[in-house]
């Protein structure tokens, strides 16, 4: 009897079997359904582009309506500041294409235009979607810091009210809420480039940057101050009367405005695009690293060139010049790596066959992870050192290339204090401040191969006196010996600790 149950009860089982597979694939179905249905409704709740820059400019209006009040400022300043007082005398007799009291009038009329330009630019702004009013009122502050150059601003109230509201204007459009309309193409993504050991365009890699901007900005604005008339005398500890030569010289007379104020200028923009962008900005915004490196490296190059050339120019030396080279030399290598990250980007990116004009413009994404060995920069205050370390990733000081950069700069002193004459002097004086530039920039751990340079700026700081005759002993013994050294200690490489992806393979 019990057998048969047990038969019975096994017949039964497969009914039983079947019938739980069916309702586990009828539940599983329902519940994919549902699941689906749930990540639809999820991914419908999620805000557009245009729906985030909505609620972005709502928190962001408020900047809008200060750019309106700095419109009001302008259109009142004639009348405040009396532009047509007291004008100042340029330095040297220089004359320039306009009388005083036809810059004050027409930089009056300027400032009453670009105050009413602003109202309407800053009033068309507070309705969202309007980028080319906020790229428009930019370019309204970037003439404001360029007019008084231009226009020789003939007291020195104009040129501080122009160039602080054009800073101001700047900021408010493009700094304080962002590119225009970045919330509607922005892409989410890493901000560590691939391969890298760190991020290029972190904080604290930025903020060392600047910080080195506005300095320079300090010391280039004195040094346009004196020559659009507002001081004196320069400053000037060491070289006495060098730097009135420098500032008064033909060279520097032959541009059309004050190249101390150029100067100024450059550095304004150098320290006002350090904020531009996120922390990703190497591929969010590519077009921005890249002007920003031009600023930097190549002309700034240039602005290194033309100091170290006083000497030999102009046969003098001026402190505050030198400062402003010595502040620029150190952006070089410190800009270089975020430039690679961008230019290995947007390689990349061409190599996936996406537009490289969008990619360019507008930014784009990539696979790879964010970078979380950098500390972050509002944990300066109770962390500096952790924050300036992280300030100079990518940067080391080989000793081999510390002792060149000083040799370089004794160089620089040797006519003065071993008495070389003519070439020989010119040839220290060159060679010497360029073996600095070599070793500043090669500092760098992506332009390490910029080293090699060194070679034959030493060896052609060996081999004249040799050609020329008129070094003295002690100079040109000299010369032969820290020629020589210079070149030989250029050619270890120096550790590098840092990883650049792709670009690792040309640090040599």
């Amino acid at each position: 009897m019990t057998d048969r149950n047990d038969r019975k009860s096994d017949r039964r089982k497969p009914p039983s079997v079947l019938s739980e597979t069916i309702a586990g694939v009828i539940v599983g179905l329902v519940e994919a359904r549902s699941h689906k249905r749930h990540t639809g409704q999820a991914q419908e709740k999620q805000p557009s582009g245009m729906q985030r820059l909505i609620e972005h400019h709502k928190k962001t209006q408020w900047v809008y309506w200060v750019v309106c009040l700095l419109g009001v400022w302008l259109l009142v300043s004639p009348a405040t500041f009396g532009y047509d007082l007291q004008p100042a005398g340029l330095p040297g007799g220089r004359e320039v294409w306009l009388s005083a009291s036809a810059r004050a009038w027409v930089l009056a009329i300027n400032d009453v235009v670009c105050g009413l330009a602003l109202i309407g630019l800053g009033w068309r702004s507070l309705t969202p979607n309007r980028p080319i009013g906020q790229w428009l009122a930019c370019g309204v502050g970037a003439w404001l810091n360029f007019a008084p150059l231009l226009f020789w601003a003939p007291r020195a109230a104009i040129y501080l009210n122009e160039t602080l509201v054009g800073v101001l204007v700047i900021a408010l459009t493009i700094l304080v809420p962002g590119m225009p309309n970045m919330p509607r193409f922005m892409k989410m993504g890493p901000n560590k480039p691939p391969g890298w050991t760190f991020n290029p365009s972190s904080w604290p890699q930025r903020g060392i940057m600047i910080a080195l901007g506005f300095a320079g900005w300090l010391v280039s604005r004195h040094l346009g101050m004196y020559q659009l008339g507002y001081l004196e005398q320069p400053w000037e500890p060491f070289f006495g009367s060098g730097s009135v030569q420098v500032l008064t010289s033909k060279i520097s007379e032959s541009l059309p405005v004050s190249d101390g104020s150029l100067g100024a200028f450059a550095y304004t923009f150098e320290f006002l695009m350090g904020w531009m962008g996120s922390q990703a900005r190497w591929r969010t915004m590519p077009w921005m690293v890249t002007f920003f490196g031009i600023l930097v490296i190549p002309l700034g190059l240039v602005h290194i060139l033309l100091v170290i050339s006083q000497p030999v120019v102009v046969g003098h030396w001026c402190t505050l010049c030198l400062t402003a080279a010595a502040i620029m030399l150190p952006m070089i290598p410190l800009e270089v790596d975020e430039v690679v990250a961008m230019m290995q980007f947007t390689v990349g990116a061409r190599k996936r066959g996406e537009s490289l004009w969008h990619v360019f413009w507008m930014g784009g994404a990539v696979a790879g992870e964010d970078d979380h060995r950098t500390p972050e920069i509002f944990e300066a205050p109770r962390h500096p050192l952790a924050v300036l370390r992280a300030s100079v990733y990518g940067m080391t000081l080989p000793w081999n290339l510390v002792v060149s950069a000083v040799l370089g700069m004794w160089m620089m002193a040797v006519p003065d204090v071993l008495g070389n004459k003519g070439l020989v002097a010119d040839v220290d004086h060159l060679a010497g401040a360029l073996i600095v530039v070599a070793s500043g920039i090669a500092f760098g751990e992506p332009v390490r191969t910029m080293r090699f340079l060194i070679v034959p700026l030493g060896l052609l700081i060996a081999g004249t006196p040799f050609v020329v005759s008129e070094p003295t002993v002690a100079g040109g013994i000299n010369d032969v010996i820290v020629g020589l050294g210079a070149a030989a200690l250029c050619l270890p490489r120096g550790a590098i600790r840092e990883s650049f992806g792709s670009w690792d393979r040309w640090i040599k």
